[in-house]
């Protein structure tokens, strides 16, 4: 397969960008397992990147996505502050009306294979702040009506947010090494042809 790699700002594992029927034609393909899932497998939301501030993942992806930048009161508490909400073309304000979605669902990611993780990797998974697309704040609405359902299932209500939103779940499921059953990733080709140009970028996770 064709990669580009580049380095990471902050490590040292490299950054490959493929176009997106490469990226798509590189996942693994099995059946999804779904025996077991509990949503408390993977421990969220831990004390994020800086666990001194106070403030756990979720709010760290709302101040780092912030367009308009809420004020930090006591307790990571957020007031204010304006978020765009791509899957569905929205503004939203304030911070509660935002959900942090996992770009592939936790329940998605432990049929695809995270069912065999030790639990710190599925801590690691549900708290992925080291690059923007695995965690997303998005709508409430939207991220309720995806649910855990994946692209062959579901796509954002915006047509023009399709081709990145199928770029980002290819890239995270790849930077996971998570696979992807034969109807999901027969949609996944189909809406990779549809988005000619289109690249998916990902970073390997050990």
């Amino acid at each position: 397969m064709a990669s580009t790699p580049a380095q990471a700002q902050d490590r040292s594992t490299p950054v490959f960008t493929v176009p997106m029927t490469a990226a798509v034609q590189a996942l693994p393909v099995a059946a999804e397992v779904r025996d077991g899932y509990q949503r408390t497998s993977f421990k969220h939301w831990n004390a994020g990147q800086n666990p001194t501030d106070g403030c756990n993942t979720r709010a760290e992806v709302l101040l780092s996505e912030a367009v308009d930048p809420p004020q930090v009161l006591p307790g990571c508490k957020l007031s204010g502050g304006r978020w765009w909400s791509y899957y569905d073309s929205k503004w939203i304000t304030p911070a509660g009306a935002l959900d942090v979605d996992h770009m592939v669902p936790l329940a998605e990611a432990w049929d695809s294979g995270a069912s065999q993780w030790t639990p710190e990797r599925r801590e690691a998974y549900a708290n992925d702040l080291d690059i923007p697309t695995s965690l997303v704040a998005v709508s409430a609405a939207s991220n309720r009506s995806k649910a855990d359902q994946d692209p062959a299932q579901w796509l954002p209500p915006t047509v023009e947010a399709t081709c990145r939103y199928v770029s980002e779940w290819t890239g995270t499921k790849l930077r996971w090494g998570l696979t992807a059953d034969a109807v999901e990733l027969e949609a996944l080709s189909q809406l990779a042809e549809a988005c000619p140009g289109t690249t998916v970028a990902y970073q390997p996770v050990p």
